[in-house]
């Protein structure tokens, strides 16, 4: 409830990447609490402390920011497809991480976390270089945006204005 009030006031890429980027040091700690568990009793709390920061950053920022930002990547016409693919990898993606977590656990020990580390840190690679800010803006204005960014790739390219590459769209 109060992430509605908080994503219109922080931003959904800040708080994406904040809770990336603090699930991975939950990650990390939950390692480094289960891998010394066996010499310091304490670990324990620290493992503990870092499962519940862990899900706090979470609600955060990966639970539902990517909701927000899926529907206002798309227009009205292709924004069902895109939730409804969203969705499907969401939960296709739960499942096999519910079904393979055990042996995975049984497999790595202590170091399970490593891999939800090492994937955080590529999600927060990526959201870092390709996910754009849509607090505040128009579907117009994230496809003059993503436009932008793919003219500015192109070797030799000048980067259009927002206005230019607006006012080229409307001309097409």
């Amino acid at each position: 409830f109060l992430q509605l009030f908080l994503v219109e006031k922080a931003g959904r890429r800040s708080l994406f990447m904040s809770g990336l980027m603090g699930m991975l040091v939950s990650a990390v700690a939950m390692t480094v609490g289960l891998a010394l568990l066996s010499q310091f009793a304490w670990m324990s709390y620290v493992s503990m402390v870092a499962i519940f920061l862990f899900v706090i950053f979470f609600e955060v920022g990966p639970g539902p920011i990517p909701w927000f930002i899926v529907a206002e990547l798309f227009s009205q016409g292709p924004r069902p497809a895109a939730i409804t693919i969203a969705g499907f990898c969401n939960w296709t993606c739960n499942f096999i991480v519910g079904m393979c977590f055990q042996y995975i656990a049984d497999l790595c020990g202590p170091y399970v976390f490593v891999i939800f580390a090492a994937l955080l840190l590529a999600f927060f690679l990526f959201a870092y270089f390709k996910v754009p800010e849509t607090k505040g803006k128009s579907f117009e204005e994230i496809t003059a945006a993503f436009r932008r960014k793919k003219h500015s790739t192109i070797r030799g390219a000048k980067a259009m204005t927002e206005l230019e590459d607006l006012r080229g769209s409307e001309e097409a």
